[in-house]
């Protein structure tokens, strides 16, 4: 699964790299420490009047589905397998219209081994963004509206799996256009795990176990005992 991620980078950053046309009014802190219910920054295509644009848009992480009475739903909707996203009824009409990518400069994952669970830290080493591939929703809230979205998981291949075996699914660049487009579904290539490879994972501090801890130090390889 995706509990965890890291999101430091600037809003003229996130456009440069996602060649975004619009970016969000909202600006949002670097965070180290991205959590469920925070607010994350998403990329979509969206309609425009004639044409489709790319936008960085701001949403909270754990996907209320439309139809939902209650949005405390989203506390356990932050993730959707791959496998099945197509299929579930909280998932699939975001599934078909509503996908995005949540930039991500690393995720955490946690190794259970005969001891306490120790964070990893995984991330390109070349510093590119992750672009998690994710589903997005909009839940009518009295007069406005709620933006969630939730992060798509895979198997997690060799190397990774030994540390979890699931992990989020990664888009290359050269599908952003197909997995974004609203107007047609993903090619299955989309969703084999791509880009496993080129992947660093180190161990960090604990110190990233409390929501409330943030900061670079977080994501600073810890110092071999």
């Amino acid at each position: 699964m995706c509990g965890r991620y890291a999101a430091a980078k600037d809003v003229a950053s996130l456009v440069e790299e996602f060649e975004v046309a619009r970016p969000p009014d909202e600006r949002l802190p670097e965070d180290f420490n991205v959590a469920p219910s925070k607010k994350v920054y998403m990329v979509v295509d969206r309609p425009a009047e004639e044409t489709v644009e790319r936008q960085l848009r701001v949403a909270k992480w754990g996907l209320v589905p439309s139809w939902a009475k209650d949005p405390k739903i989203g506390n356990r909707m932050i993730n959707a397998r791959i496998e099945t996203a197509a299929e579930k009824p909280a998932f699939r009409r975001a599934w078909a219209k509503r996908r995005c990518l949540l930039p991500a400069d690393g995720y955490y994952e946690w190794y259970a081994g005969e001891g306490p669970k120790q964070p990893f830290f995984i991330h390109r080493p070349d510093g590119s963004s992750l672009a998690m591939a994710g589903l997005y929703e909009f839940w009518k809230d009295g007069e406005d509206w709620l933006v969630t979205t939730c992060v798509l998981t895979t198997s997690a291949p060799d190397a990774l799996g030994q540390i979890h075996d699931r992990m989020p699914l990664l888009i290359p660049r050269e599908h952003w256009a197909g997995w974004l487009d609203p107007e047609h579904p993903p090619v299955p290539e989309m969703a084999v795990p791509a880009m496993a490879t080129g992947l660093e994972a180190y161990p960090v501090s604990t110190e990233v176990n409390n929501v409330r801890h943030n900061g670079p130090q977080l994501i600073e390889p810890m110092a071999a005992s």
